[in-house]
């Protein structure tokens, strides 16, 4: 694709051999969307997952291409270290992928799969989750208003996920799907106009009830200045009311350094 897209993070190819049960080595012809997974199993890191695939790979019929963590991507089935392979992430009986994209997940879609859980910083695992699925976007000239979807949406009576990994850390799907859409604007360049944020002076104090974090302009992509424990007391000197939707809440306070904090994590 003509241009250039951050390359804010490295991906690691560690493949699953090939001609086995997990990777056929069998080409995908056209990448046409990415399903959005996570793991299903709180803790499990991105190499402890690519290991267990590695170690199984003749035991069963089930792969991702990608597994992101807080501290590293890595790709056991090829899709962007390599020409895009099959993975059997999604089941060929569920119609749902066919009626929205005119084929089967696994044959014409890149999963990438989200680690999550208490050991797992999530705002790392996201951020890397962001830019992994706004990377391949841009790779395969996909759009990311429309080329994503939840394993959850094609398969509803049996799986969750991402939503159940997103929810570890207070996010939502809705959330993931418009963030996605902003970490390929910004990683390609794409100049986005955004609106005056609406200051209204005001001052107090509030207390902290999860771990927030600081940052230095009201949105999440924002530099991160400090991470705030439970409990803390932080006093305000404003309140933005049209700072970046944080699952549809755009309220956000400024301190008195003049940097700012989510509304939601706080009371």
């Amino acid at each position: 694709m003509a241009g250039d897209f951050k390359n804010k993070f490295s991906i690691t190819p560690q493949y699953i051999p090939k001609r086995s049960k997990r990777r056929s080595g069998l080409a995908i012809s056209k990448v046409k969307f990415i399903v959005a997974h996570d793991t299903g199993n709180p803790k499990s890191t991105a190499a402890g997952n690519v290991r267990y695939y590695i170690n199984s790979k003749d035991e069963i019929s089930a792969s991702a291409h990608l597994f992101v963590d807080d501290k590293e991507i890595i790709e056991c089935v090829p899709a962007l270290t390599g020409p895009p392979e099959k993975a059997w992430h999604v089941l060929y009986s569920v119609p749902r992928d066919n009626e929205l994209y005119g084929a089967n997940a696994n044959d014409a879609a890149i999963g990438v799969e989200y680690c999550y859980g208490e050991n797992i910083d999530a705002d790392k695992a996201y951020e890397k989750y962001l830019w992994t699925i706004a990377k391949i976007c841009f790779e395969f000239e996909l759009d990311p208003q429309k080329a994503i979807v939840g394993h959850c949406f094609l398969d509803p009576k049996r799986k969750t996920d991402p939503v159940t990994g997103l929810m570890n850390s207070r996010r939502t799907y809705d959330q993931l799907l418009r963030d996605i859409v902003l970490e390929y604007n910004d990683c390609a360049g794409i100049l986005t106009p955004k609106p005056e944020l609406i200051l209204k002076p005001d001052t107090g104090a509030v207390t902290v009830t999860v771990k927030l974090n600081l940052r230095k302009a009201p949105d999440t992509r924002a530099e991160r200045v400090q991470e705030l424990a439970p409990g803390t007391v932080i006093n305000f000197s404003g309140i933005i009311s049209n700072g970046q939707p944080v699952n549809n809440n755009p309220v956000w306070y400024k301190d008195m350094n003049g940097n700012f904090f989510w509304s939601g994590g706080v009371v």
